[in-house]
């Protein structure tokens, strides 16, 4: 059926895995797992529901049928029970205590907590092996030199590998924040339709230490070491939605910021994403090659951060114990958020596993540009030669002017080392100048910069997740 919109996320784009993590199947099975949990905690604190209920629902997670489910809904308005109505059907033993003493949020709300739980793993392992793969590019190139660039303007060298560097810092920071969001996150647990668990009161006649213990209890089940909430509404606060999709818009900006530079690099000609043998660049102009991947990077990370304003708006206008017009937002905004940002991801990946380095046009950049960086070392070696600094320091600045007038104006090579040896002022030969031009000599720590990071912030990420990373090749649908 290619005659309704479909969303480029799920066709083009997002993982299988991240996929599922967001399809009716997870959301629906962990409904019924969490009612399975909270009838196995009830009947462990004394209720009458019997091992036969509970063995009868857990044998029927999966088996959904979906007709009969949007039937009741459209019977009944309401997805919940139009579930618990689905479930009992298939259950009709466990029927009567399905649900028992919850609202709709102990499964809607719980079971969005669980998935970002479970979505957000699944960008961990992408942020852990796009670092990988960047820093054996940072380390592999930690000692080419290249131009470093302020405004977009020839700066001091730099090297290839320390540059790459800048990108991983950036995704170690991503990294912190993704790992606390995860560590800190707690289900809301059974509070209830206004959050006070009033109706677990009545269950359990007034006893408080047994409707604290069922929230422990269900807790446990669902994986959840922090446990639940420790007070809500009849929702868990929606600043919870905010604060993960204000870190997924953390790794959107580190990576647009990725994206751009691979994009300008390959502008100059001296980095390149992946290009495959069959791939065009332009329909019109076959001699092109564009960086694609890098622009769908920008492209969609620029959606990740315009997402993030739907439940930073809708965390500010819940009304009291709740309202119902974050519901319809969340459906796409939650999901779109972490589908595009495992999307991104799987680019970076792609990306970073096969990034080309030219190094002979790196090179030939440096040497039009090195002499006019060398000029303080010239003026030092004149200095030692005889020469007044402050009479060298102003024939450096004529030169320099002329020769940067000869490269803009008349498209020629940059002659300021033959201006420099025919000034007698001077007193050095183009030889004993261009010893001063060894592009190693101008990138400072630069190498020993990479080094140290590599290993004293990067490897001890790589090894406490070391099992996250997979050294196969990251295939992109298109």
């Amino acid at each position: 059926m290619k005659n309704t919109y479909e969303s480029p996320l799920a066709s083009r784009y997002a993982s299988e895995e991240m996929l599922y993590t967001f399809s009716p199947d997870k959301k629906f099975t962990t409904w019924r797992k969490l009612w399975i949990a909270l009838a196995r905690a009830e009947k462990e604190l004394g209720l009458d529901i019997t091992d036969e209920q509970i063995a009868e629902m857990e044998a029927h997670v999966n088996d959904i049928d979906y007709e009969y489910a949007a039937e009741m809904e459209k019977k009944l308005r309401h997805d919940v029970m139009a579930h618990v109505h689905t479930f009992g059907k298939a259950c009709p033993k466990a029927m009567p205590i399905i649900h028992l003493g919850a609202t709709s949020c102990y499964v809607g709300d719980n079971t969005d907590v669980i998935i970002m739980r479970d979505a957000m793993l699944i960008v961990r392992k992408g942020l852990v092996n796009l670092i990988a793969k960047l820093s054996a590019f940072a380390d592999k190139y930690k000692d080419l030199p290249t131009l470093g660039f302020t405004h977009f303007q020839p700066a001091q060298l730099t090297t290839v590998g320390k540059r790459a560097t800048l990108w991983i810092n950036d995704l170690l920071m991503d990294l912190d924040e993704l790992d606390y969001r995860i560590e800190h996150l707690r289900l809301l647990g059974s509070k209830g339709t206004t959050g006070t668990q009033a109706s677990f009161m009545e269950l359990f006649d007034g006893d408080d230490a047994k409707v604290r213990k069922m929230e422990r209890l269900i807790a446990d089940e669902m994986g959840f070491k922090n446990g639940v909430v420790p007070v809500s509404g009849q929702t868990y606060s929606r600043k919870v939605d905010a604060a993960i999709l204000a870190t997924l818009s953390g790794i959107a900006q580190s990576l647009g910021k990725f994206a751009t530079d691979m994009r300008l690099l390959s502008h100059l000609k001296e980095l390149e994403e992946p290009f495959e043998g069959n791939q065009i660049g332009s329909s019109a102009m076959p001699y092109k090659r564009n960086p694609m991947r890098c622009e769908r990077i920008c492209s969609l990370a620029r959606y990740i951060m315009a997402d993030y304003m739907n439940p930073a708006m809708t965390a500010y206008n819940q009304w009291f114990e709740r309202t119902l017009d974050d519901s319809a937002n969340k459906r796409i905004s939650i999901p779109e958020a972490f589908l595009a940002t495992d999307a991104i991801l799987r680019i970076a990946n792609n990306v970073a596993g096969g990034i080309k380095v030219y190094e002979k046009v790196i090179a030939k950049h440096i040497s039009e540009e090195l002499p006019f960086m060398a000029t303080e070392n010239i003026m030092m070696q004149a200095v030692k030669h005889g020469g007044n600094r402050q009479e060298l320091h102003e024939r450096i600045r004529v030169h320099s002017v002329a020769a940067g007038a000869v490269v803009k104006e008349q498209g020629l090579p940059n002659d300021l080392v033959s201006r420099i040896a025919g000034d007698p002022i001077f007193g050095l030969t183009e030889e004993q100048i261009r010893s001063e031009l060894d592009p190693k000599a101008y990138t400072g720590r630069a190498p020993q910069q990479v080094t140290e990071f590599l290993e004293e912030c990067v490897k001890p990420v790589l090894e406490k997740y070391s099992g996250l990373i997979d050294d196969t090749p990251t295939e992109l649908k298109v």
